[in-house]
């Protein structure tokens, strides 16, 4: 469990500094030139529990918005020719960009259907 520490003789605080004399880490003081080694190797850990997927946000009357551009896609509930696009706005490891299409007609939210399965968002 990572905690702060504090300078023995003026009480600031200590930050994580390396040291390539001695080839350790340190808590060094950045007042005065006090420092203490330290005994926790880990300065920062940040463990994600959880991995989340791509998912269509609202899209409601996304349809009529006339600044969304248009892409011939044929809807798979009702089979509309016409679709309005945007670009998935969350933030993920991944680099790949999703597109995510929604009928003009009937405002059904859906993918690429020549995205692979495995690689296709919650929708």
């Amino acid at each position: 469990m990572a905690s702060l520490h504090f300078c023995s003789e003026c009480n600031n605080l200590l930050y994580p500094k390396a040291d390539p004399q001695r080839r350790i880490m340190v808590y060094a003081c950045r007042i005065c030139r006090y420092d203490e080694i330290g005994d926790n190797k880990c300065v920062y850990r940040n463990d994600l529990l959880t991995v989340t997927k791509e998912q269509v946000g609202v899209t409601t009357d996304l349809g009529s918005d006339p600044t969304l551009a248009h892409e011939n896609i044929t809807c798979p509930r009702c089979g509309h020719e016409d679709a309005v696009f945007y670009q998935d706005q969350s933030k993920r490891k991944e680099t790949r960009m999703i597109l995510f299409f929604v009928c003009t007609k009937c405002n059904n939210s859906f993918t690429d259907p020549a995205l692979p399965l495995e690689a296709r968002p919650d929708t």
